[in-house]
């Protein structure tokens, strides 16, 4: 069986947000359109403690986009984004919510980041959505939303890891870096994975 990932697409990801991915909101028709495709539809949503360690406002010896060693770890500094409770973190009002039977929320762990909507970014804790797509009986994910580079990017490495034929839609996704995101297709490629 099939799933359909839905990634991130909120508020502060897009035009007018405080992490806006360009051109992000042009996607969310053509997921709308598709969702009716597949017979499981999940999403993510970035939901972070507004103390989280991973936003520039915590680290007032560095500016934002810096990366800085975390906890053994690169980590990128971003704006404050995706606050629990707040309009950016909600989804896009544009976004057909009615076919997602499920939202994994992340990053609300405030001392690691997390990119992938199956685990945090250091794996020390899942969000669920494996164990639910598990028991749902779906073998294969395709993936949409944002951003391309980062959210989408590290949902579709841990799902091969995790066994899954899959696919990320290209159309359905948009990079804030399209440079860095050259790279990592090609690794995403190398790996096993697909663009449809």
């Amino acid at each position: 069986m099939k799933a359909l990932i839905i990634v991130d697409v909120q508020n502060d990801f897009l035009a007018g947000g405080a992490l806006e991915v360009p051109q992000g909101d042009e996607i969310i028709d053509l997921i709308n359109k598709i969702q009716t495709n597949y017979a499981v539809v999940v999403a993510t949503q970035d939901w972070h403690p507004a103390d989280h360690k991973s936003f520039a406002s915590m680290h007032p010896q560095h500016n934002l986009f810096d990366t800085i060693e975390w906890n053994g770890h690169p980590q990128m500094l971003w704006p404050n984004h995706c606050v629990q409770g707040t309009l950016g973190a909600e989804m896009s009002s544009r976004l057909n919510s009615n076919p997602i039977e499920a939202i994994f929320r992340k990053g609300m762990n405030k001392e690691i980041d997390s990119y992938s909507g199956f685990f945090d970014n250091h794996k020390l804790r899942n969000t669920g959505m494996h164990g639910y797509l598990q028991d749902k009986g779906v073998t294969e994910v395709h993936i949409c939303g944002l951003a391309a580079d980062y959210c989408v990017f590290f949902t579709a490495m841990d799902a091969l890891d995790l066994g899954y034929k899959t696919m990320v839609l290209s159309k359905a996704t948009k990079a804030i870096d399209k440079d860095a995101y050259r790279s990592k297709k090609e690794i995403y490629l190398q790996k096993g994975g697909l663009f449809i």
